[in-house]
């Protein structure tokens, strides 16, 4: 019988367990809006007690405009170490294409989502952007235009795509996301649909391994020398990309209850809600975690 997945009342309980932390963005320190309460605090408790924290976001964008989002919360740099994100990892790739997939694609892109993520692209050598699928070599999927937009608003050109069989560069995997108490759609759920199309697409970011080598290599510079895994943990709000991607990457995963998954385990007034619903939906996530928390609370 599988044990019950241990319930943390706050990092304190499991911070000496580990060296280095690897730590969602959205959904763990703040909610696209403000920072969470009590994040602050830990954050800081962590560093004075020698921690090294790398923040880890599927944001479809690069460092600059992240940080400035985050510095607009008061989440300020001084707070952690290192940071990546699907953007940065999508602009790296398009720049020193890991593979010949990457390295097959064609100058010219075509990119669906808003022009606040178009640094994902700009200033790469060679990379002309069309205003149009039908002049384009492949597309950089980075999201909705418009909070309010779904899926079938993007039906008319992701067939435009599909129909040219461009290959599809998916610069953030999540699904959706919280914004304030609003649900929106991500890239991740666009890219779905264009598979179901038959479109062909390479995901950046969470869940898939190659970020989390990044990130272990970030740490290990901090460090001085690559980190034990098993002393390093990821924190995030979703079993799709932040757990399973942790545990595939051979590395314990919190999951923060209050996020992504609140609604469903009731656990939208604090705390961890209920924990038969936890465990219910646990079984039937790709990866299970090695512990919970409310929120990132000290």
């Amino acid at each position: 019988m599988t044990a019950p997945i241990p319930l943390h009342h706050g990092l304190r309980e499991v911070a000496d367990r580990y060296d280095g932390y690897i730590l969602d963005l959205w959904g763990v320190l703040h909610d696209g809006e403000q920072a969470y309460p009590g994040v602050h605090e830990a954050l800081r408790a962590l560093k004075a007690r020698g921690k090294w924290i790398c923040l880890l976001s599927n944001a479809p964008r690069r460092f600059p405009g992240t940080l400035k989002r985050l510095e607009g919360m008061g989440l300020t740099p001084d707070l952690w170490h290192a940071m990546m994100t699907s953007g940065e990892a999508a602009h790296l790739a398009l720049r020193d294409p890991p593979d010949d997939w990457h390295a097959a694609l064609g100058p010219r892109l075509y990119h669906l989502g808003p022009p606040r993520d178009a640094d994902v692209y700009e200033g790469l050598p060679g990379r002309i952007r069309v205003a149009t699928p039908e002049e384009a070599d492949f597309v950089v999927n980075t999201g909705v235009d418009d909070f309010d937009e779904t899926v079938a608003d993007y039906e008319p050109v992701l067939r435009r795509c599909a129909d040219r069989r461009l290959p599809m560069v998916c610069a953030n995997p999540d699904l959706i996301v919280h914004v304030g108490p609003k649900l929106v759609v991500c890239a991740g759920l666009l890219a779905q649909r264009y598979e179901e199309m038959g479109g062909e697409v390479r995901y950046h970011g969470k869940p898939h391994p190659p970020v989390y080598r990044r990130c272990f290599d970030l740490l290990a510079g901090l460090a001085g020398a690559p980190l034990d895994p098993a002393r390093i943990v990821a924190i995030g709000d979703s079993l799709r990309t932040d757990v399973a991607g942790a545990r595939a990457a051979g590395i314990d995963a919190i999951l923060v209850t209050g996020g992504i998954h609140r609604d469903e385990l009731d656990a939208a007034a604090g705390g961890h809600g209920d924990p038969a619903k936890l465990e219910e939906i646990a079984a039937a996530a790709p990866a299970r975690p090695t512990g919970a928390l409310p929120a990132l609370v000290w």
